[in-house]
């Protein structure tokens, strides 16, 4: 059985290159070839492919209880919590930092995470690629499907970065907006955390597709967001909102579709999991409908 993996061991080091990469050479024709254009891609694939899913990390990482880093019921708890209490004190502290200090670091966590996001996308979408027999599969994992393997990693991955996300209330409180620090941006980020530990312990169903979509998303969000913290305004602020509620929708789509196939078949893993994903996507829905319609409706009408 593979070592049960920690957080540090999530990073790579040189003794887990690929010793079978085929070498660097030079087309033998001209410059540019087909063959060679051709021949660059395909090892630019398989290093992808290497490192995002059949790294030994990757392909034999398993989700156990207590065992792994974070998948504790009391770390979960103490992370939420904590959150929530911080949040509560570093806004009544009115804490600030130098202007151009505060963008600097906004933007490197900005870029992070969208560099993150993006990366958590293309390794979901070749893991499911990879790991998964047919499409059926990705909407409806068998019952008793354990959480191993690459795509359990990356779901992994996305529920550390969830915690890694907090670091944006950090932001806005500092920047002393508090009209952005509202209920919904902290529901939904002490929330998504409990949903994301839940689409672990469970196994649950359709995830896959819900990472692929969800961090697609975020993708256009924080490059929304970097370019801002670098002085720049995009005129596509409305796109991410839309692109948020859009994906909301197709959720309560695909959730119909798991749960058909849950009554039609032997059966889904997850279905608690399904249960509270649906209830939190109804709840999150109705507060991005709310802003949507407090920041872009009403304010279009009063400008009428």
């Amino acid at each position: 059985m593979p070592e049960k993996p920690t957080l540090p061991s999530l990073f790579l080091t040189s003794q887990d290159l690929p010793m079978s990469f085929p070498p660097r050479t030079v087309a033998a024709a001209g410059y540019g070839g087909a063959g060679s254009l051709a021949h660059g891609m395909s090892s630019i694939f398989t290093a992808v492919q290497y490192w995002l899913v059949n790294h030994p990390k990757i392909i034999n990482f398993s989700w156990k209880q207590e065992h792994t880093f974070g998948s504790s019921h009391l770390f979960l708890a103490l992370t939420v919590l904590s959150y929530l209490a911080f949040t509560s004190l570093l806004n009544y502290a009115q804490l600030s930092v130098k202007p151009q200090l505060l963008r600097a670091i906004t933007a490197v966590h900005n870029l992070v995470l969208l560099t993150l996001s993006h990366t958590m996308a293309v390794g979901c979408v070749l893991s499911s690629i990879s790991q998964a027999p047919s499409l059926h599969w990705i909407m409806c994992f068998p019952k008793n499907t354990p959480p191993s393997g690459p795509i359990f990693f990356w779901a992994y991955v996305f529920y550390l970065s969830k915690i890694l996300e907090f670091v944006d209330t950090l932001l806005i409180i500092l920047s002393g907006s508090t009209r952005r620090l509202s209920f919904l941006h902290v529901y939904h980020h002490a929330t998504v955390v409990i949903m994301c530990y839940v689409w672990l312990n469970t196994s649950q169903s359709f995830f896959p597709v819900a990472l692929t979509v969800n961090s697609s998303v975020h993708v256009l969000m924080y490059a929304y967001y970097f370019l801002c913290s670098v002085g720049l305004r995009p005129k596509w602020k409305k796109l991410v909102t839309n692109c948020q509620i859009v994906q909301f929708w197709f959720s309560f789509l695909a959730f119909g579709l798991v749960l058909c196939c849950h009554f039609t078949g032997p059966g889904c893993s997850g279905i608690p999991g399904w249960c509270f994903n649906i209830m939190f996507c109804a709840s999150l829905l109705v507060l991005f409908i709310d802003f949507y319609t407090k920041n872009y409706v009403k304010l279009k009408a009063k400008g009428a």
